[in-house]
């Protein structure tokens, strides 16, 4: 779909949008949603302001779409946070970044809490500072109980890294003769990746905010199947509204999984059927 399609839908600039949380129909709500999180920087460049005030912007976003997200009953929330090739930025915006997620951690701890939301993260946590696994893992221990929603923090992901690290475990275990070529599955292989832990591993939905038009190394296994969205609007901009307004769209999607559209019609009047 193209930008100015995209564009002719009005769920691009959240300006525009009025979409309300009641014309989501909760039969059809996506179980997964992923975010990349784009155009901290840019937004605070665009005002002449340092990075990290962008950042911090961005953060109160977080707060809006989590809460939006257990409102609706998403099961599982996944947001890119922080990339494997993230670390390759100027160590000054590094340090800011890992101290504003130190002060994410444990203001809104609380918050999950209240919420009935559990937290979980994805990547090579083992790279984070030592005091920022400290605080990753307070809040995942205090949240552990929690079955309302998922939120899920991808921190030093990477897709390829975590494709990699999955082939090592299961090359791993064939060596140790645990395994052998035939016992190589697709389920296998989603058994060995970070997001293995997860309710649904695969994301229905992966939004993009920030106006590029590529995923970026993210959940590159898991994405295979899910609906794209992509919008100009940095994140610190994204709002309700237009979060909403691509949910209503992507209700209107027809996911045929490679199946045609009259198959996939006939099994939704069965289902229909054997409900009544």
């Amino acid at each position: 779909m193209t930008l100015q399609k995209l564009k002719k839908k009005k769920f691009l600039n959240s300006k525009k949008c009025t979409t309300k949380s009641e014309s989501i129909s909760l039969l059809t709500i996506p179980k997964h949603v992923a975010i990349i999180m784009d155009g901290n920087g840019r937004w605070a460049q665009k005002r002449f302001w340092k990075r990290i005030f962008g950042h911090e912007k961005g953060a109160e976003t977080v707060r809006m779409v989590t809460r939006t997200s257990r409102e609706l009953g998403i099961s599982v929330l996944t947001l890119y946070a922080f990339s494997t090739e993230n670390w390759q930025r100027p160590q000054d915006e590094i340090n800011a970044l890992m101290k504003l997620l130190i002060k994410y951690l444990n203001t809104e701890r609380q918050e999950m809490l209240d919420n009935n939301i559990r937290l979980q993260s994805i990547g090579h946590i083992e790279n984070m500072p030592a005091d920022v696994q400290d605080a990753l893992n307070r809040t995942k221990e205090a949240t552990n109980h929690n079955d309302g929603m998922i939120l899920n923090l991808a921190l030093s992901y990477g897709g390829r890294a975590d494709i990699v690290q999955a082939v090592r475990s299961i090359a791993s275990r064939c060596v140790q003769n645990e395994l052998t070529i035939d016992d190589i599955s697709e389920s296998l292989i989603n058994d060995n990746l970070f997001t293995n832990a997860l309710s649904q591993s695969d994301p229905d939905l992966l939004i993009r905010t920030g106006g590029d038009f590529r995923v970026s190394n993210f959940l590159l296994w898991q994405i295979a199947y899910s609906e794209l969205f992509f919008t100009p609007t940095l994140w610190p901009d994204f709002s309700k509204e237009e979060f909403l307004s691509i949910l209503n769209h992507y209700q209107s999607r027809e996911r045929r999984f490679g199946k045609t559209g009259d198959q996939i019609k006939g099994t939704d009047r069965l289902s229909q059927t054997n409900t009544d």
